[in-house]
């Protein structure tokens, strides 16, 4: 579930808000232990992934860096490589 959530800090362009919710929600169902809550917990559940998805947007406006920006297109290449090499070892 996890290997989901990607590194968003120092990309050209900036990661958006649904990136930060899609890696906030992957991260409360992993700690959750559920893909989907039962009626009963989905407002805890909610709160929860807007808790997480603000902390991270926090966390990725204060981070500075000097590196220079990286490239999307090409991190996205260098993943679907190690997902390629991973799958037929």
């Amino acid at each position: 579930m996890c290997r989901n959530i990607k590194t968003l800090h120092n990309f050209a362009p900036p990661a958006t808000e649904q990136e930060l919710r899609d890696a906030a929600l992957q991260f409360v169902r992993k700690l959750s232990g559920t893909r989907s809550p039962s009626r009963a917990n989905v407002a805890a559940f909610d709160q929860a992934v807007d808790e997480v998805a603000e902390a991270a947007r926090r966390l990725l406006d204060g981070l500075v860096t000097s590196a220079p920006p990286r490239d999307r297109a090409e991190a996205a290449a260098k993943a679907r490589a190690r997902g390629l090499a991973r799958r037929s070892a």
